[in-house]
């Protein structure tokens, strides 16, 4: 891997918890940052890259998805989630198999690595097929088996390829593939299978990730089933006892709710766009970073959110809140920058290794042009980051060390045969 210098740009580490943007240099030798300073020598340098007029900040964050729902942009729009998923999605997915999962996800890839976002979390079928995306892609993602109860028969079988997948790729494709056990929901895994799961977690050694409290019909449901909100049913069964976790969407979270959340390892994903576009509410992110608990951003699959582009997430959920709440100071830019990095990596559990720019860690790294229209005057960075700039003024993506974006250009897969292939794969499984 060629040792690379990027110069001149104005360097956001998002390692404080205030802004820090400062003129220096980023030295990449391997995999990750081993300098970063001001006038570094080009000696030993394979490769400079002139960062003037850019911003160079850690690569975003995407805490949950579901890739290979790419394929199914525009298909099923404006419906409420449960008649969503029983008329539209579920009949679709039944006839997916693992080459549609495989173009979907290089499909979602390409959007992602084009509009800075370098690690995300997934949770899907043929799990393995997405890991071979990954890994042909060179994104970072944590990978987890969709785990949902129809029958014995069924359930065995994605038991058995939740164990195919961390035997086969977890520290895979130089250690950019990490797995989780992923029970989809409370109310499609019931207790007996949940307890399964932790099991199973604890054995593995693994963060649990799962749906969370996304609609008022999911908390009705398990109300009238456990006589619990879904935060307390699972706390019952031990889940935030037993291991890490990344909890998707908890919107429909109570006080009680967020102080049996309080402390636990992994974080939240906050999933913006989606939420809005489904109708599923509000989460209470400021209360949630109140108590402590870690709150990153997902896109949710394009199925529902239409975009995987995270500048849209970050705009969106610091406007949701301030608008919800009734106060524009309820949420800075900059702490929304964090959320889509800092506090990603900690909902991830990679807060050792990525979300910031700083000597020692992955160079996952993004370079934004700054020097449009839209993007100017700089009179503060953050602000134009989160609130003005878009997927679009990402210029370059270094991921692991790798160039895997230049100028534009995506360096590890040929996009016109993405593209194609996963217009064919949308027509056999959708009908269309």
């Amino acid at each position: 891997m060629e040792k690379v210098l990027i110069k001149n740009g104005l360097v956001l580490s998002m390692a404080s918890c205030s802004p820090d943007i400062l003129k220096k240099d980023v030295l990449v030798e391997g995999d990750r940052i081993s300098k970063i300073g001001q006038n570094l020598p080009p000696e030993g340098v394979e490769k400079v890259i002139d960062a003037g007029g850019r911003v160079v900040m850690p690569g975003l964050i995407n805490c949950h998805s579901h890739a290979a729902m790419a394929l199914f942009r525009g298909y099923s729009d404006d419906l409420r989630l449960m008649d969503w998923l029983s008329k539209k999605i579920w009949p679709a997915e039944a006839r997916i198999r693992g080459e549609e999962i495989y173009w979907g996800t290089m499909l979602a890839s390409a959007e992602m690595i084009r509009s800075g976002t370098t690690t995300f979390a997934d949770m899907y079928a043929f799990m393995e097929d997405v890991a071979a995306a990954v890994q042909c892609s060179g994104m970072r993602a944590s990978l987890c088996q969709g785990l949902a109860f129809r029958d014995e028969r069924g359930w065995s079988k994605r038991i058995k390829y939740t164990y195919r997948l961390f035997q086969n790729w977890h520290g895979q494709a130089d250690g950019r593939i990490t797995a989780m056990v992923g029970p989809h929901a409370p109310y499609t895994v019931p207790p007996d299978k949940m307890r399964l799961v932790i099991d199973l977690a604890a054995e593995l050694k693994a963060a649990v990730h799962i749906h969370l409290a996304e609609t008022s019909e999911e908390v009705d449901q398990i109300g009238e089933m456990y006589g619990k909100s879904p935060t307390g049913y699972l706390a019952g069964l031990g889940l935030f006892d037993s291991c890490p976790v990344l909890l998707a969407h908890g919107v429909h979270l109570t006080v009680e709710d967020i102080s049996i959340l309080r402390g636990i390892k992994g974080g939240i994903s906050h999933n913006p766009v989606s939420n809005m576009k489904l109708g599923c509410g509000v989460a209470p992110v400021v209360d949630l970073r109140r108590a402590g608990i870690a709150v990153g951003l997902g896109t949710d699959g394009a199925g529902s959110a239409s975009t995987l582009d995270m500048f849209q997430q970050i705009k969106t959920a610091a406007w949701l809140q301030k608008n919800h709440l009734g106060d524009p100071a309820a949420i800075t830019a900059y702490e929304v920058l964090r959320m889509a990095t800092v506090e990603g990596s900690r909902a991830l559990g990679l807060e050792g290794e990525t979300g910031a720019l700083e000597e020692g860690k992955k160079a996952d790294i993004i370079i934004i042009d700054i020097e449009k229209p839209h993007l100017y005057p700089h009179n503060d960075i953050s602000s134009l980051l989160a609130y003005s700039a878009t997927g679009a003024d990402v210029e370059t993506t270094i991921i692991d060390g790798r160039i895997v974006m230049e100028n534009r250009v995506l360096l590890t897969m040929d996009e016109k045969e993405v593209m194609k292939k996963a217009r064919q794969c949308a027509g056999k499984i959708l009908c269309v």
